[in-house]
């Protein structure tokens, strides 16, 4: 049989060609990188045909690519994810001319450096922006919804936790610095920067099914389980004091509450203000020992407070006072034990912005405490809403940005139907019973936009309960209490 090979070769020049225009290849580069592209698809012969990439995103010159590779017989349909990686990462800046240019930009200013990298990162394929942008997204009641069809949804814990665990080997973890350019975890487009937080060595690395813009972590170099303390803070404050048009948190170091891996200390943030962000103070009072600190309580679903000051030691000690409070508070009839036979239950997820160059440190106070009757947490998602969420509520949902899982979309645009025919939930949508009895009660008849906008609107407020589920205190009243309580 004769295979026609010429569409392999134009496949390969256009992508080479998209290499030049986005990725800053070098002209001196061209032909070895064309060569490693020919070895990586397993083609021994080429022909140049002066194809260019014609404006096409990089998704749609590896799907030509793949066509005309499949084709060929050049590999299995299996192996098609890998060798996407292994030729956009060939196509690629290398790490040390990624980390170059981002100091480069970075001279001119953080903001100018983090835009170039996340683009960057978004034209090598690294970031899925392209099956990002596909996912449901809607603001509704200060609350940010999203529907996210890239990722499985876990709604065994038990399955979510060994999803987070690690077995050793190399890279030790799925975050691990050593993941930059690994094949085993189609890492080769991954780049990285590195950062000096609080002393130490750690590096930043965009999400690749990011939540929102810019959305990345920052890693510490060490292979080390996550924890909140003291130094935590000044590694945060030193992150914006780096980046000040960015937010930076770090989840809560135990299980239920902390939704990403716990084996690896890192942190989340990115360019977007999320809704927690913009909350307000309910009341606030001043700190003792640092008077020009502010001290409130939010005006948040969940319970959270906010040390505010240009004085990084103040926000620093204040901001660790209120944690080792936190981590040691008891109250039997809440439900509350900050310590028992399974260990620790209490702790917070701090995030912090910089505003005027003063540093808005966010704590969220959590706690993991489980019982009979909430086997899954007495402060997590009640079971009456698992259909909705029964994953972990970690930092960014916390924050008031929701990632739902995808089988949503469908179900919700059923429900939404048959809202319009006034017709009886089905039976596979029996556990929707008592949201789809919510939306019936709006009103008597639904038209097609009606049907939608009811739909979100009790999306967002079975969302806002679920915070409510995680607060640990009933009242804005009981928190200042706790507050007052302390000698700040």
């Amino acid at each position: 049989m004769i295979i026609n090979m010429q569409s392999v070769y134009s496949a390969v020049d256009a992508l080479v060609d998209y290499a030049k225009e986005n990725l800053l290849l070098d002209k001196r580069n061209e032909i070895y990188v064309r060569n490693t592209v020919l070895d990586l698809i397993g083609a021994e012969s080429y022909e140049p045909t002066g194809a260019r990439c014609a404006g096409k995103s990089c998704t749609a010159l590896l799907g030509e690519l793949h066509a005309a590779c499949e084709e060929a017989n050049l590999y299995a349909a299996e192996e098609e994810a890998g060798v996407a990686d292994a030729v956009m990462g060939a196509l690629s800046l290398s790490p040390k001319d990624t980390q170059d240019r981002f100091a480069h930009y970075y001279a001119d200013s953080p903001r100018t450096a983090t835009k170039w990298f996340y683009e960057y990162a978004v034209l090598s394929d690294y970031v899925k922006k392209e099956k990002l942008d596909c996912n449901p997204r809607f603001e509704r009641d200060g609350l940010v919804i999203t529907i996210n069809l890239a990722k499985p949804e876990f709604r065994d814990p038990k399955k979510a936790a060994s999803g987070n665990s690690t077995k050793g080997g190399y890279p030790k973890c799925t975050i691990c610095r050593e993941n930059e350019g690994f094949a085993g975890r189609q890492k080769r487009t991954l780049r990285t920067v590195p950062l000096t937080l609080g002393g130490g060595d750690w590096f930043w690395q965009f999400s690749p099914y990011g939540y929102f813009y810019q959305h990345g972590i920052a890693v510490n170099c060490e292979h080390t389980p996550m924890h909140v303390d003291g130094h935590t803070f000044v590694c945060l404050m030193d992150f914006v004091d780096l980046f000040p048009h960015w937010f930076i948190g770090c989840n809560a170091p135990l299980p239920r509450i902390g939704g990403s891996v716990l084996a690896h200390d890192h942190f989340q943030g990115g360019g977007e203000v999320l809704p927690l962000h913009r909350a307000a103070f309910v009341s606030e009072y001043r700190s003792k020992r640092y008077p020009e600190a502010r001290i409130g309580v939010l005006d948040w679903a969940g319970t959270a407070v906010r040390v505010i000051s240009a004085d990084r030691e103040a926000v620093t000690k204040l901001s660790d006072a209120i944690r080792v409070a936190w981590e040691g508070y008891g109250d039997a009839a809440r439900g509350l034990v900050p310590f028992d036979q399974d260990g620790a239950h209490n702790a917070v997820s701090p995030t912090v912005v910089k505003k005027d160059g003063a540093y808005e440190m966010t704590l969220i106070l959590r706690s993991n405490a489980t019982s009979e009757r909430y086997p899954d947490g007495i402060f997590h998602a009640h079971p009456e809403f698992h259909i909705i969420k029964k994953e972990s509520i970690g930092l960014i949902e916390a924050q008031g940005l929701f990632i739902l899982p995808g089988r949503l979309k469908e179900q919700l645009e059923a429900i939404e139907e048959l809202l319009v025919n006034g017709a009886p939930l089905s039976e596979e949508l029996k556990e929707f019973e008592m949201i789809y009895g919510e939306l019936r009660a709006m009103r008597a008849s639904f038209t097609r936009p009606q049907a939608h906008e009811a739909v979100q609107a009790e999306l967002a407020s079975v969302c806002k309960r679920i915070l409510q589920n995680t607060a640990v205190f009933e009242t804005s009243a009981d928190t200042e209490n706790f507050l007052k309580g302390l000698d700040l």
